[in-house]
């Protein structure tokens, strides 16, 4: 969450890049409200809790002088001056919890070098690599739904009979890909980042630390019985697994990656680009991400955007990246890079990875901070998927198809494939 010190002390230049974020200033200014009322009711509790001590100490020396009746007077004044001060706590520790839950929705303002614009219409496509729109083939422009089910690979049905619709089957070699995609992922960043296997079901305050809850309750699933949430990410588990820690900052910065199957309920995303692998409520993702200090954020940044193009590259794949504006920022985001590559079969680019920098907000709602030579200050967090399956694999199967309909396994996968080079009717 933002430092509520900055709304007291900057508040214009809050509300002005939050505005690039098309946040109602409202928002701003009703936290604003709150935390002047909690401030004014705190000082009034303190002034009373002062009195009652006061009182107390007058009853003890009454008594002690043998003056009873200065120190019932004394007692019933301090009584009285008690269940006023216990009013206005719990009055004031309701305003407190209403000010952290309005504070908890307001997102984090834009890095100053983020790209302003008011929507996605505005995002900017910084570099296109390996992209020839004349040279595909009309073998190449079949969606990958047609050609998984006639390899019998994808089956998008039996998904649904098992599951409901978005919900998918990938069979044989098609598995097979998919499981090596993150197994590539995970082998291309081990030499830097630490692997973890995470749970993929966290509590409610782990899904608040990285800015999911409260604000986007509706896009995740929820097992009420335990109050336990499926991961939309490995982000989720990964941030907070230094929640409420104090690192320090020699261990900084500090790289983690992790493999995990991700659910997204994605309210309202019904009927929008929902054929095939394009939007499913479960898939596998190996996720990337760092802690560092701010003097190394910018850095790690860059570093992981690279580490997402690599990958792709790889895969021989093309890919064009992205730079995220104010308008289409998230909720946590800072700044936003996103990596996206060609599917020829559906004429579209597809997301593969977002590579984002949340500054110190994520960090303030799971209190992690690091210790160096001054005192303790929040980490800086950063993410991104160093490979995401669906869409990737949407475009290999679509970018590798021949005329016969096989389909060949890029060369980076076949040291997962057992063996196979082609996927082929059976």
């Amino acid at each position: 969450m933002l430092d509520i010190r900055r709304l007291r002390t900057d508040l214009d230049a809050v509300r002005a890049s939050l505005a690039t974020k098309n946040v109602d200033p409202s928002e701003v200014d009703a936290a604003i409200e709150l935390d002047t009322r909690v401030r004014a009711l705190g000082t009034q509790r303190d002034e009373l809790r002062a009195q009652v001590k006061t009182l107390s100490a007058e009853v003890g020396k009454a008594r002690k002088a043998g003056d009873t009746k200065a120190a019932e007077a004394a007692q019933e004044q301090s009584k009285a001056i008690g269940e006023e001060e216990t009013k206005l706590a719990a009055e004031t520790s309701a305003l407190e919890t209403e000010l952290r839950d309005r504070m908890l929705r307001i997102p984090n303002t834009p890095d100053p070098a983020a790209l302003i614009g008011k929507s996605e219409d505005d995002n900017q496509v910084l570099r296109v690599e390996g992209f020839d729109p004349e040279s595909y083939g009309d073998h190449q422009r079949v969606p990958h739904w047609e050609t998984g089910t006639a390899l019998g690979i994808l089956d998008m049905e039996r998904g649904a009979k098992v599951s409901g619709s978005m919900f998918a089957v990938i069979r044989g070699l098609g598995a097979t890909m998919a499981r090596g995609l993150c197994q590539l992922a995970l082998d291309r960043n081990a030499d830097a980042y630490e692997e973890i296997r995470p749970p993929t079901m966290v509590r409610t305050d782990t899904l608040v630390a990285t800015g999911q809850l409260p604000k986007f309750a509706d896009d995740a699933y929820h097992v009420e019985r335990d109050d336990l949430w499926p991961i939309p990410t490995a982000e989720v588990p990964l941030t907070s697994l230094y929640r409420d820690e104090v690192v320090s900052e020699v261990d900084l910065p500090m790289r983690l990656m992790a493999y995990s199957p991700c659910y997204r309920r994605e309210a309202g995303a019904a009927g929008k680009d929902t054929r095939g692998l394009l939007r499913v409520h479960e898939f596998d993702k190996v996720e990337i991400l760092a802690l560092s200090t701010p003097e190394q954020a910018q850095k790690l940044h860059e570093e992981i955007l690279d580490r997402a193009i690599g990958t792709l590259v790889a895969l021989g794949l093309p890919y064009r990246v992205l730079e995220i504006c104010t308008g289409d920022l998230g909720q946590s985001h800072a700044r936003q890079f996103d990596v996206e590559v060609y599917a020829p079969g559906v004429d579209r680019w597809l997301e593969a990875s977002s590579v984002s920098w949340f500054t110190d907000y994520q960090a303030r709602r799971a209190n992690i901070r690091y210790k160096g030579a001054g005192s303790p200050a929040f980490v800086h967090t950063l993410n991104g998927s160093a490979l995401a399956v669906p869409r990737v694999l949407a475009a290999l199967l679509e970018q590798y198809r021949n005329p016969d309909g096989s389909v060949t396994i890029p060369e980076a996968l076949r040291p997962y494939s057992r063996g196979a080079e082609v996927i082929a009717q059976r």
